[in-house]
């Protein structure tokens, strides 16, 4: 499982330019089983999503087609871990 990070590099006004497009890049992740949750985080400095990527390349790939890494909207930091305990089976 991958963790995405997402820190704004711009004012709230142009993330919001690039909302539904990034909308619709989540949910093509989702219908491909690669994404398990997201969300934006506390007073809007980011966001965050929970990944089913198999690999970091597979990770990188994903992040690589959202509109807010393509248009320098958003930071993105990855990192890897084993979710050893959770309510749901993977």
């Amino acid at each position: 499982m991958f963790v995405f990070i997402l820190d704004y590099l711009v004012p709230l006004n142009q993330v919001d330019s690039y909302l539904e497009a990034h909308r619709q890049f989540l949910d093509v992740h989702y219908r491909n089983g690669k994404l398990l949750a997201s969300g934006p985080r506390p007073d809007r400095v980011g966001g965050v999503i929970l990944s089913m990527a198999t690999s970091m390349k597979e990770a990188q790939e994903i992040m690589k087609s959202d509109p807010f890494y393509v248009h320098n909207v958003a930071k993105y930091t990855i990192f890897e871990f084993d979710a050893t305990k959770t309510l749901f089976k993977f």
